[in-house]
This record gives structure tokens, C-alpha cells and sequence, in this order.
């Protein structure tokens, strides 16, 4: 592992419980990856934005791209589920 993985969680803002309890869970499958040595920056996006609708289209919220993919939608991603998916990202 080593490479960097940029995670972005698309939410409404101000954000719901469904999309703070996705940042949640994905913060903290993050810092157990980085405590492996995987560098992973976060970003919080809004779903209304026009640049997240130009590089994604349409999305149901909350969302996890990671590296410019998008990965879940429209529900909250267990902490496990986000770190193999983390994990499939740096290798």
C-alpha cells in the first residue's frame, strides 16, 4: 500500500444524520487505514453543487466516491464495508 486515496462524501447542506452518520463511518475507516500507512484526504461535497453534478450527474445522497468513483449511494456504508472499499482503492 502507500498511494493516496481521495475520499469525498456527498451530502445535502447543511448535512442530515444519514450524511453525518456516512462522514462517521468513513473518518473512521480512514484513520484505520492511515494507521496502516495509507494516506487518505477527505472531503465533504454537497450533492446540489454545480460541480459535483457535472462530474457525477444525478446522485442520491449520502454518497462515497472514492478517486473519482463512485462507490455508494443513497444509504450509510458500514465502517467495514468503507474499509475494504478503502482498501481495494490504495492498492
Amino acid at each position: 500500500m502507500g498511494k493516496k486515496i481521495d475520499v469525498e462524501v456527498i451530502g445535502v447542506n447543511p448535512p442530515c444524520k444519514r450524511c453525518d452518520a456516512t462522514w462517521k463511518n468513513v473518518e473512521k475507516a480512514a484513520s484505520t487505514l492511515q494507521a496502516e500507512g495509507v494516506e487518505v484526504e477527505m472531503k465533504k461535497l454537497d450533492v446540489a453543487s454545480k460541480d459535483v453534478v457535472s462530474r457525477y450527474g444525478p446522485i442520491l445522497p449520502p454518497a462515497v466516491a472514492l478517486n473519482g468513483t463512485v462507490k455508494t449511494m443513497g444509504r450509510i456504508p458500514e465502517v467495514k464495508e468503507v474499509e475494504t472499499l478503502l482498501r481495494e482503492a490504495a492498492k
